[in-house]
């Protein structure tokens, strides 16, 4: 017997809804709101382990800005706060730091043809040569901003400024003239196309430029954005564009923020992910395949594009960080000058982009630091996330790619293979309510090399913290298995897979079942009025009938006579009077929901049915089933016809009390006639509610307002005074009507007979 106590207990402390819902992710849309750690994931919803990612240098600076890689492999990287550079070993990762900067920030580095390194220095701009671990100073244009460097097939090197937008050609130390004046306020990014011609992008307006000679420039794109952040020319003359919402000012921040001594790299939230893409497609996993081809020759390959990273604006610049509005782009503007968007994001900037093999593209954003490729039919793929802040660089270095970092300073290596492990966490899920977690299933490539299990947890907070329940024990039949996290509100998964280094399991698909605990139904609110309908006429058609209004019909015949025998005809009553009760429910979890309404006067001490278990939400009454008085209403509605009894859950609501008064005030008047001038008292009176009007009326014609004596009709009992000065000699009818509170009238008839002849 304690036995069978206990389980009612629990079935009774846990009631569940009798529907067992699911929740599954299987698409790119789905899975790409999730943190992934080693993994890639293809359009059409694959995910699998990824490149293999390693730090390939630590500068234990707060940015690493730009990046340049030497013929011979070697990687020198710009950074800040302290505007240092550092020379990198590409194959082992050794590092040394070769100079630093008198100004804070390194914002752009070049490989020059004489194999020196030039760094750009901001924000006092001036351009270092670096060469035998010496520094010297080679030019220094009159700007304040230095953001991006290309050098030309002839050696001279183009230099692209702000806050003034100029870009300015230097051919030796201390000579150089401006090139080119854009009239925008930054010029944030530069290389040069097959031919030799300059492409130069720019901030606010987000124009791309083709400067062919020295002041002479052709807006080849105007993007819409307010920033072009980096430029690359495909072998075929293609041009590929990266645009943003603007960030080149966020960078001058972190420059003057350095000299002023307030904080530096601001914080990025990484928000839900969501892309567009212009067609869908599957892409293959795993792996990179990085051949870069340089534009124009080898003598190209030390172009650097400027980089950026968020923060805060240092002036006001137009921003596309509106709900619904394109955060980044990436565009293709062809030979002959014809655009089209590859790519874009209402998320994640697009802060680099390189061409690969086979005119893939290969992208870099700032949303928890993801790589994308994108191959020329359009299939993306998600090849990895780094979790280490936003990538402001990638360049090709042998068969894998580097990638620098704005907010840990770290200089990434990409590719050499598979990751060994790696591990996919879920976003929260909501029930909306406690729910019984039942079975998690999954699907992929079952017999693929390695091994791939699932945890979980769950919590009751929105946010994942102490309080939620451990990571559970692993999961690893796809068949399905139950959950051993505890009943909560809010679940979260995780994947983990281990591959050998060169294939990988895969996952396609996950599926989550559970019961949502059964939320009981409520009642909004209870509405009881009264109309009038054709007397005589039935409940139901009553119901349906909303006319205020009806004929009197009186026949009287054109004869002499009248017979003696004729009854008095009665003139009928055209309207009887109906009671409505109308209530709003409603049910979180969506059941249909049945109700039962009750009555109970306002002595009375029991509630009495009028209709049980209907599914509507009226009730139609006769408007003199309830005699005079208060009554109260109560409304129980349940879930019941969706849910077994053991669970059904219910609510109630009970009206403010009711007043009804079907009798109408007594009414008393007498009259006297003094010549011309008729005086009438009257006296009127309601056992249910209080008087409300008064109104006369001589010979039938237009009723008139009457006061009370008191001035204010409003009580039980009311006495009135009509005094008419004016009247005639003959007789008159007059009459006295008085309403209640209910809209019922009383009347009285007083007949003033014509004055004496004098």
């Amino acid at each position: 017997m304690k036995r069978l106590l206990g389980l009612l207990t629990v079935a009774a402390a846990c009631l569940q809804a009798s529907s067992t819902a699911t929740w599954e992710m299987n698409t790119f849309a789905d899975f790409a709101r999730g943190r992934f750690n080693g993994l890639s994931l293809s359009r059409d919803g694959r995910m699998a382990l990824g490149p293999k990612l390693d730090t390939l240098y630590s500068s234990e600076q707060p940015s690493v800005w730009s990046v340049a890689e030497a013929p011979d492999g070697t990687l020198y990287a710009g950074t800040g706060h302290k505007g240092r550079v550092y020379r990198i070993d590409a194959t082992g990762g050794k590092g040394s730091l070769i100079w630093t900067s008198p100004e804070p920030e390194v914002f752009a580095v070049a490989v020059g043809p004489d194999g020196a390194v030039y760094a750009g220095t901001s924000p006092d701009g001036a351009v270092y040569r670096i060469a035998g671990g010496k520094a010297t100073e080679f030019f220094r244009p009159h700007a304040r901003y230095i953001w991006s460097m290309a050098f030309a097939g002839d050696g001279s090197l183009y230099i692209g400024t702000g806050d003034k937008g100029t870009i300015w050609r230097a051919t030796r130390p201390g000579v150089g003239e401006v090139w080119y004046e854009s009239g925008q306020q930054h010029i944030t990014a530069l290389t040069l196309d097959g031919e030799g011609r300059l492409l130069a992008g720019s901030e606010p307006n987000g124009l791309l430029y083709r400067v062919s000679a020295k002041n002479q420039a052709f807006v080849l794109y105007d993007s819409g954005l307010p920033e072009i952040r980096t430029i690359s020319v495909a072998a075929d003359g293609s041009i590929y564009a990266a645009a943003l919402g603007g960030s080149v000012a966020q960078r001058a921040t972190a420059a003057q923020s350095t000299i002023s001594g307030t904080s530096g790299t601001p914080q990025v939230m990484a928000p839900s992910t969501s892309i567009t893409v212009t067609d869908e497609g599957a892409a293959a996993q795993g792996g990179l395949d990085i051949k870069p081809k340089p534009p124009g020759g080898d003598n190209q390959k030390t172009q650097v594009t400027a980089t950026i990273t968020p923060g805060t604006t240092l002036y006001t610049a137009p921003q596309a960080e509106a709900t619904g509005v394109e955060k980044s782009a990436l565009y293709r503007i062809n030979t002959d000058n014809t655009v089209e968007t590859l790519w874009s994001s209402k998320e994640e900037n697009l802060y680099d982009l390189l061409l690969a093999a086979n005119n893939e593209i290969v992208f870099a954003t700032d949303t928890q630091g993801r790589v994308y490729r994108l191959t020329p039919d359009r299939r993306l793929t998600l090849l990895l996330q780094t979790n280490a802040g936003d990538m402001t660089r990638l360049i090709p270095s042998g068969e894998s790619l580097v990638a620098t970092t704005s907010t840990s300073g770290k200089v990434l290596r990409i590719g050499g293979g598979l990751a060994a492990e790696g591990s996919y966490e879920s976003p929260v899920h909501d029930a909306g309510s406690v729910a019984r977690w039942g079975q998690i299933s999954w699907r992929g490539q079952r017999d693929a090399p390695g091994r791939l299990v699932f945890r979980t947890r769950a919590g009751n907070s929105a946010r994942p913290d102490n309080t939620w329940s451990k990571w559970s024990d692993p999961i690893s039949d796809p068949a399905g298995s139950a959950l051993s996290s505890p009943n909560a509100r809010f679940m979260q998964w995780r994947a983990e897979f281990t591959g050998n280094g060169t294939a990988s399991p895969s996952l396609t698909g996950v599926t989550l079942s559970y019961l949502p605990q059964n939320n009981p139904p409520a009642v909004r609110s209870i509405n009881v009025l009264t109309q009038v309908v054709p007397a005589g006429a039935s409940t139901r058609a009553a119901a349906a009938s909303q006319s205020t209004s009806s004929t009197y019909s009186v026949t009287v015949t054109d004869s002499t006579e009248t017979p003696s025998n004729t009854p008095t005809q009665t003139v009928a009553r055209g309207l009887a009077q109906q009671i409505q009760i109308t209530w709003q429910a409603d049910d979180p979890d969506g059941d249909r929901l049945s109700y039962s309404v009750y009555f109970r006067g306002e002595e009375e001490s029991q509630w009495k049915p009028l209709k049980t278990n209907i599914a509507e939400n009226i009730v139609t009454l006769e408007g003199d089933v309830l005699a005079d008085g208060k009554y109260f209403f109560r409304v129980v509605v349940s879930d019941r016809p969706a849910n077994p009894a053991a669970s059904a859950r219910e609510s109630e609501m009970v009206s403010p009390p009711v007043q009804f008064d079907n009798t109408p005030p007594v009414v008393r008047a007498s009259g006297r006639r003094d010549g011309n001038r008729i005086t009438i008292d009257a006296e009127a009176s309601d056992p249910s509610s209080s008087l409300r009007r008064a109104e006369y009326s001589v010979d039938a014609l237009a009723w008139v307002p009457l006061d009370s004596l008191d001035g204010v009709v409003d009580g039980r009992e009311e006495r009135f005074q009509l005094v008419l000065n004016t009247i005639s000699a003959g007789e008159h009818v007059v009459v006295i009507r008085v309403f209640d509170a209910s809209n019922n009238s009383g009347l009285a008839k007083i007949v003033i007979p014509a004055a004496s002849p004098q």
